[in-house]
């Protein structure tokens, strides 16, 4: 693997060449690929039930082991507001007609400090958006390619597991492991399920396990494995209008690109350039090990993040049937 370059380039220079949807579904769009998720392909991920199992890919808000976040987010915090010691003597406990009790608690968290859908908007360079929104229309909250859009669209459509962790013969992926688009098509092969056009990648590596084996140590030179930039790998995504990608780690990529030094490429080339919905911190684990032993990579895939107006992601518990 090349030495990571003393001089990182910028990404106005690097992705100066690389394709762009921006304008393809029309000047206001908010959506971006999923546009490429219609009737057809609803219809069609529906027809890959055969077996009426239920997965759901959202990590335990609130783990007595401990929430992976990205670093300098905190993990989510749930206060408890009410419980049964407020109705003992003396306490606040309302006194509702016909004696009815209640349990209230709240939830102070980042938007992103779960499972969760980026918004379109939520990262940029050069001061402009996905679909060339201008940056400054972020200030205070995103006036443009929120995640609210998303929201109120849903995500519906067959999507594939590629698990990068088996297929490599690892319980784990390793600290900044890369892989291709020509290793995501290598595993699908070898699962005997072929990446077909408008699919949602799922990706496991399996990597947030170091997480709660090493604790804060996980942390430590954080360089997430994932896919590596690279122009052709950018095109693939372009050329099999790839909607949403997904995977069990932070930040969906590896986190500092080995070949340029910058962090999250993928998130400007794919997100912000082409319109890929980035899904992040999903828990693969049962869905893997069930593809694992009855062969079907191949499923419906519905997902809907909170609609918040102006957030720049949301919480979401995406559900794979079978």
């Amino acid at each position: 693997m090349p030495d990571t370059p003393t001089t990182t380039p910028d990404l106005v220079e690097l992705l100066k060449d690389a394709p762009t949807n921006w304008g393809k579904w029309g000047p206001d769009d908010e959506v971006g690929a999923l546009n490429y998720l219609g009737a057809e392909q609803v219809l069609a991920a529906v027809r890959l039930v055969r077996a009426g199992k239920v997965f759901t890919l959202q990590r335990l808000i609130g783990d007595p082991k401990g929430d992976p976040v990205w670093p300098g987010r905190t993990p989510a915090e749930r206060t408890q507001i009410l419980d049964e010691s407020d109705w003992d003597e003396g306490g606040k406990g309302v006194a509702y007609p016909g004696g009815l009790h209640y349990a209230d608690d709240k939830i102070n968290a980042f938007l992103q400090g779960s499972t969760q859908y980026d918004a379109l908007g939520h990262l940029w360079y050069d001061g402009k958006l996905w679909n060339g929104f201008d940056a400054r229309t972020t200030i205070g909250g995103l006036e443009k390619a929120s995640v609210e859009p998303i929201a109120q669209r849903g995500v519906v459509g067959r999507a594939v597991l590629l698990d990068m962790a088996r297929f490599r013969g690892k319980d784990t992926l390793d600290k900044g492991e890369t892989f291709t688009h020509e290793d995501l098509m290598a595993c699908a092969q070898a699962q005997g399920t072929p990446i077909e056009k408008r699919d949602i990648l799922i990706i496991r590596t399996n990597f947030l396990q170091l997480f709660f084996e090493q604790g804060e140590a996980f942390y430590e030179g954080f360089n997430e494995p994932g896919l590596v930039y690279s122009p052709e790998l950018v095109q693939w995504f372009q050329d099999m209008e790839i909607p949403n990608l997904v995977t069990d780690t932070i930040a969906n990529e590896v986190t500092t690109d080995p070949n340029n030094g910058i962090a999250l490429v993928l998130h400007n080339a794919l997100m912000r350039n082409l319109g890929v919905t980035l899904t992040e911190i999903t828990d693969l684990e049962q869905l893997a090990a069930d593809c694992a032993e009855d062969g079907q990579y191949a499923f419906l895939y519905v997902a809907a993040p909170l609609k918040v107006a102006k957030g720049s992601g949301s919480p979401v518990n995406p559900v794979v049937v079978k």
